[in-house]
């Protein structure tokens, strides 16, 4: 592979900034451990990796271009992710009380975590922002797949687990008063900003 230092840590740099600020996964990460305890959010924090790898191997293949350049089908893709995530937040910002173990109540799965990566706009143009920059039309492609794949893995993982551990900490005084009621909704409100975001991309 003839990736330079400098290549390596441009991606770096942009995993970093990609993976670390908040965005849907990370308010959802955040949202779930606060309300069911972080045990209960590693399916999805597990999922997100999972989800965004298999994305960035269908960009690589050219599936993602094929998306943005047929309006209809980006345009479906912005329809269900905006339409998932509002409807996520209007369950997230009536929740006033802990989740039991075996409440439903915004209990995402493992398969529907990875899911969302596949519905959402802007994880579909950073997909192709990295095959665009660091994969595509080189000689040594698939060497440089082997390594981009795994570094990206790592900073989903890294930081939905990072906003789930804060989540997971705040739960015992998130469980006073109304304050668990008040925290969904700024999270609810960060999932609504978000999806109406997703619809000028």
């Amino acid at each position: 592979m003839n990736m330079s230092w400098q290549e390596f840590t441009a991606l770096l740099a942009l995993a970093t900034a990609m993976s670390f600020t908040p965005g849907p996964n990370t308010a959802l990460a955040t949202a779930i451990a606060a309300n069911r305890g972080l045990a209960r959010a590693m399916r999805f924090v597990c999922a997100v990796p999972l989800g965004w790898s298999a994305l960035l191997l269908l960009c690589a293949a050219g599936v993602g271009a094929l998306v943005i350049a047929a309006p209809p089908l980006k345009w479906a893709i912005q329809a269900a992710g905006v339409g998932y995530l509002l409807w996520l937040a209007w369950q997230l910002a009536r929740s006033a009380a802990l989740a039991r173990a075996d409440d439903s109540q915004l209990d995402i799965g493992f398969w529907q975590g990875a899911a969302l990566q596949f519905v959402n706009i802007k994880v579909w143009l950073l997909a192709l922002a990295i095959v665009a920059g660091w994969i595509a039309g080189r000689a040594d492609a698939m060497s440089r797949l082997v390594v981009v794949v795994p570094v990206m893995q790592f900073f989903a993982f890294t930081s939905n687990l990072l906003y789930a551990s804060m989540g997971a900490l705040l739960r015992g005084w998130l469980a006073r008063g109304r304050r668990l009621l008040w925290f969904n909704r700024a999270m609810a409100a960060v999932l609504a900003f978000t999806a109406v975001w997703m619809l000028t991309v």
